[in-house]
């Protein structure tokens, strides 16, 4: 039996394209063997090759016309946000370019949104996806782009009002008020979220508390007035040995000075209205006064679905 054709590195540890393959001087009958496996038309990979997200998201580019961009959440991924979901793999054309593959949604639009060297820009990624996602996971990734300098809440604005036709335009100029680039977790922004939509106070967020010229910590997200702290417990709090120590400590301060806390543990997470109602409940134990917490139709238009499939004319 002969010796398999050598491959070069490129083909083995990458998606790639029919053409690559030809381009390489080697022979399309290699992709009829065990050692490729195919993910789009002509896009595949070795089949000892673990696919990451940044390697779905070529495999998708490889599959979609070249002119295709990146947009949504898609090009959101791609500057390192993962908190929404990989698929639909997500890319904008301007013309009526029918494009229908499994995980991937070819958008079609009448004039492009702003490019950069990647794909749409940050902003228009953004403006994308207000198309599509629930209003929680909007405000959690708007922080996520102020935060990390990729997007201006006037850049935003900006876009929104002169591109008002999109799909997606409105709803945005609806979250940009409700953002905050302090916020350091998805998971932080959207607790914050829960509590305002609920009509509670708007916390502070990530703010160093001081109590009798103390410095007790940064808290995630502190209501001043009642000295009432919210802490988000990642995994990495308990796997952590330095952060479980550090907390504990932290803990201790605050306790030794009259400061309430609240640890946000993802059970509580998973159970959003008990976590406002606990959180209600101690700062009227700690003297507020105002409004208890509503789930009406604010509250629901945080987590409710964009009605409709992705829209695939912007």
């Amino acid at each position: 039996m002969p010796a398999p054709t050598p491959l070069p590195v490129q083909l083995t540890n990458r998606p790639f394209s029919r053409d690559e393959l030809v381009a390489l001087g080697l022979s399309p009958k290699l992709l009829l063997g065990k050692r490729f496996r195919r993910l789009h038309p002509e896009t595949w990979v070795h089949t000892d090759h673990a696919m990451t997200d940044s390697d779905q998201i070529a495999a998708a580019a490889l599959a979609v016309p070249s002119y295709a961009q990146p947009t949504d959440g898609t090009r959101l991924r791609m500057l390192g946000y993962d908190d929404l979901p990989l698929e639909p793999i997500c890319f904008v054309v301007p013309d009526d370019h029918h494009v229908a593959l499994d995980g991937i949604m070819v958008h079609r639009t009448k004039e492009m949104p702003p490019l950069d060297a990647s794909g749409v820009t940050p902003a228009a990624a953004f403006l994308g996806c207000c198309a599509e996602e629930p209003l929680i996971d909007l405000v959690a990734a708007g922080d996520w782009l102020l935060r990390h300098g990729h997007a201006t809440h006037e850049e935003l604005a900006e876009l929104a009002i002169r591109d008002s036709w999109r799909p997606g335009a409105d709803r945005a100029l609806e979250v940009l008020p409700m953002l905050n680039p302090r916020s350091r977790s998805p998971r932080e922004s959207k607790v914050r979220a829960m509590l305002v939509m609920a009509g509670l106070p708007t916390p502070e967020v990530n703010v160093d508390l001081f109590v009798e010229g103390t410095f007790l910590g940064c808290a995630d997200l502190l209501y001043h007035r009642w000295l009432l702290v919210l802490e988000y417990e990642g995994r990495q709090h308990a796997e952590d040995v330095h952060q479980f120590n550090v907390d504990i400590g932290r803990y201790e301060g605050f306790r030794d000075h009259g400061v309430t806390y609240v640890q946000i543990t993802s059970a509580r997470f998973a159970r959003p209205r008990a976590f406002v109602i606990l959180v209600h409940r101690k700062l009227v134990s700690l003297g507020y006064d105002g409004p208890a917490p509503s789930f009406g139709p604010r509250w629901r238009a945080l987590f409710a679905p964009v009605p409709g499939p992705h829209a695939r004319r912007r």
